[in-house]
């Protein structure tokens, strides 16, 4: 159907990328590291993930957390991850790439949507803390590219829902608009009204417990207060739990 929702789950490990398949997901953004807004993951990662995968497979290309400025030795290795993505037969990368003014870097994002063809490329956030939205969104489709991934340039996107409208108003049939950011069953209902845009994206996580049985409390390897034991992935549920509710809007 034309108009049916189409669900991206943001998946931060194998694991996830499982889970948001069985709970009916179209298609998976897989990230690593997603505390710091997802980074790309490992060759192993990719090529597990691409063997199990039967829906949508598309991968971040970015090197470290952060703002979306690189040097050039970052986006050489950009430049190969997508290559990397290609030769494992990924469906579509994830890019987005920033002037030190806050435009869209058109040549750099230009050489990525190159070596990824035929790969579909999503262009992610790093829209959200772009100058000029209207101008970047102009400069995005020029590009090439397939969907936007945003917030409507606010916190979450419900807060940036009147953006959101406004730029998929603005891209017509041109590019599809993605709101992203504290998308979850309880607000998506809404966000289909209130955006008329008819992608989403979530991480729909949940945290589980560690099959450890031993713990030492003396040593900690995250970031403070963070519990190690508990492993946060997708749940199939809650991607069901986003696609009833998105298709009761």
């Amino acid at each position: 159907m034309q108009n049916a929702i189409e669900l991206e789950i943001c998946a931060g490990s194998v694991t996830s990328c499982l889970a948001a398949q069985e709970g009916g997901a179209h298609r998976v953004e897989f990230c690593d590291n997603l505390l710091e807004g997802g980074t790309t993951p490992s060759y192993g990662q990719l090529a597990v993930a691409r063997d199990r995968l039967w829906i949508t497979l598309n991968v971040i290309i970015r090197p470290r957390g952060g703002d979306f400025l690189y040097t050039d030795l970052e986006f050489e290795v950009m430049e190969r991850d997508v290559l990397a993505c290609k030769k494992l037969g990924v469906d579509g990368v994830v890019i987005g790439i920033l002037t030190a003014d806050g435009e869209i870097d058109v040549p750099r994002c230009r050489r990525l949507v190159e070596l990824a063809a035929p790969m579909q490329v999503t262009f992610h956030r790093a829209f959200d803390v772009a100058r000029n939205p209207e101008r970047a969104l102009e400069d995005i489709i020029a590009l090439g590219c397939n969907r936007l991934l945003s917030s409507g340039q606010a916190a979450s996107a419900l807060e940036g829902a009147a953006l959101l409208r406004q730029l998929q108003h603005q891209a017509g049939e041109r590019l599809r608009v993605m709101p992203g950011s504290g998308v979850r069953g309880s607000n998506i209902a809404d966000l289909v009204r209130l955006t008329g845009c008819r992608e989403f994206h979530s991480s729909a996580r949940a945290p589980f417990r560690s099959g450890m049985q031993y713990h030492n409390p003396a040593v900690s390897m995250g970031i403070p207060g963070q519990d190690e034991y508990a492993l946060v992935e997708t749940s199939p549920e809650l991607v069901r739990e986003l696609l009833r509710n998105a298709e009761s809007a």
